[in-house]
């Protein structure tokens, strides 16, 4: 099925290994849709460790997998919550070969959070990934929301900078230079995990595809959660918000 999908016109390929019933054989889907990604030459998305279990390891697999075959910038490993409980001993040999892979993740804090920690009594886990630590790595990590006001997040509405607002808040990544510029988590970082390349950013003759918002910088944009103001898709303006007036009684 996944064969005919890609024959069909998917553009990634997907898995979730942690799902199977043993490691050798999340390993074996690990390795299936990496040779279907290759061989077709895909992008790869794995929902990865998704789980509070320390032993979930399938990540260590598809970084080498990635580093090995040289797919490293089109594989990304989504939630990889696990991360959240390993020691810090393996996690100085795992960020070693992220590094090495180069891979992208994405962490979606608001269903992470909701869902990890549920096995657990006091203290809860956050059941986030390292975000802050893969970033000061210089491994390309984003912020983003998979679940819009469904059983997992009945609370998801797609709106960007609410997810960047919790995975500051949960990430611990409430300092200066994260502020000055957090708005990369759900841009810049986003289009490299998306291999966008010349199909993104304001630059002569790439897409237009932009939002305009009510704020001077990131921070401002997350700290008041800035409204949209103008949002242009392929260089038509699709939305205009007028700017609302607030008064108060003399």
């Amino acid at each position: 099925l996944m064969t005919r999908a890609i024959e069909m016109g998917a553009d990634v390929v997907g898995g979730i290994p942690h799902y199977e019933n043993t490691r050798d054989k999340g390993v074996s889907s690990v390795m299936f849709l990496m040779d279907l990604a290759q061989r077709y030459g895909r992008l790869v998305d794995v929902h990865c460790d998704e789980i509070d279990d320390p032993q979930s390891r399938f990540l260590e697999v598809l970084a080498e997998e990635a580093r090995v075959r040289g797919m490293g910038a089109q594989v990304t490993a989504s939630h990889t919550c696990a991360m959240g409980s390993y020691d810090n001993a393996y996690c100085s040999k795992l960020f070693r070969l992220l590094k090495a892979s180069g891979i992208n993740f994405i962490s979606c804090p608001t269903e992470s959070i909701h869902l990890q920690g549920r096995f657990d009594s006091w203290p809860k886990r956050r059941g986030v990934t390292r975000v802050a630590e893969l970033d000061r790595a210089g491994i390309n990590v984003c912020f983003a929301q998979d679940s819009i006001q469904d059983p997992w997040y009945p609370l998801g509405n797609g709106n960007i900078l609410r997810i960047l607002d919790a995975g500051l808040h949960i990430c611990h990544m409430l300092g200066y230079d994260d502020l000055q510029r957090c708005l990369d988590f759900v841009t810049d970082n986003s289009a490299r995990a998306l291999c966008l390349g010349d199909n993104y950013g304001l630059a002569e003759g790439r897409p237009a595809n932009l939002l305009i918002l009510d704020a001077e910088n990131d921070y401002e944009a997350v700290r008041r959660q800035a409204r949209v103001l103008t949002s242009i898709r392929h260089g038509k303006v699709i939305l205009q918000r007028e700017v609302e007036h607030i008064r108060y009684p003399a």
